[in-house]
């Protein structure tokens, strides 16, 4: 006979929530819990309606992919940006480092994340097919892929090299500027300035 869970305390529930969080273990989320109920109550609220109301409002840029209020992001809609060269990336926090470059002045594409089958991630969940509309609208002439270099991202930026070369698209890499194994948010601006100034041929 199969004894009922007991359904998570309050507390327990709050906790097991801030662990979905990336890099926050079983003591750290009890760490934050306790901290906001003790000493920040009104920071806690602020947390939670700030996150349900970005729930609520935010969605994807119908171009770029990234998360908006809009159905065109801010950056799509600048005329200033060159519309012929489309970086393509992994999560927005890449995109804000190579921004913070002042070294590209392109458009991107966020994949929201790289393929991985051992996880269950395929194309489908990397927005293969928005990515290949948006590259062959006509307009862009070279696909930069600035995916990480760890062993996820090369694959992802092989497969995806293989597919835009086929369309006829001239398909770039970010050089060896950026460390083997690093991801783009860690590292400094400098570096991967050189990297999309020397990019190279797929």
């Amino acid at each position: 006979m199969h004894m009922k869970r007991k359904p998570l305390s309050v507390l327990a529930t709050m906790i097991d929530a801030l662990r979905t969080l990336p890099g926050i273990g079983p003591k750290s989320a009890q760490r934050i819990a306790y901290h906001l109920m003790q000493n920040d109550k009104e920071g806690a609220q602020r947390l939670g309606q700030s996150v349900l109301h970005a729930i609520q409002v935010l969605k994807h840029c119908e171009q770029c992919n990234t998360f908006t209020e809009h159905s065109i992001c801010e950056l799509c809609s600048d005329k200033q940006r060159d519309s012929k060269l489309l970086c393509v990336v992994e999560m927005p926090t890449d995109q804000i480092m190579l921004e913070q470059t002042l070294a590209y002045c392109g458009l991107y594409f966020i994949l929201m994340g790289r393929l991985s089958p051992l996880n269950g991630i395929g194309p489908c969940e990397i927005y293969f097919n928005r990515l290949i509309h948006r590259a062959t609208d006509g307009i862009v002439s070279e696909v930069v892929l600035a995916t990480n270099f760890t062993n996820e991202g090369e694959a992802t930026a092989h497969y995806l090299g293989q597919i835009l070369k086929a369309q006829g698209l001239t398909v770039t890499r970010l050089a060896r500027g950026v460390p083997v194994g690093s991801e783009l948010e860690y590292v400094d601006a400098g570096t991967i300035a050189r990297a999309i100034l020397d990019r190279r041929l797929v």
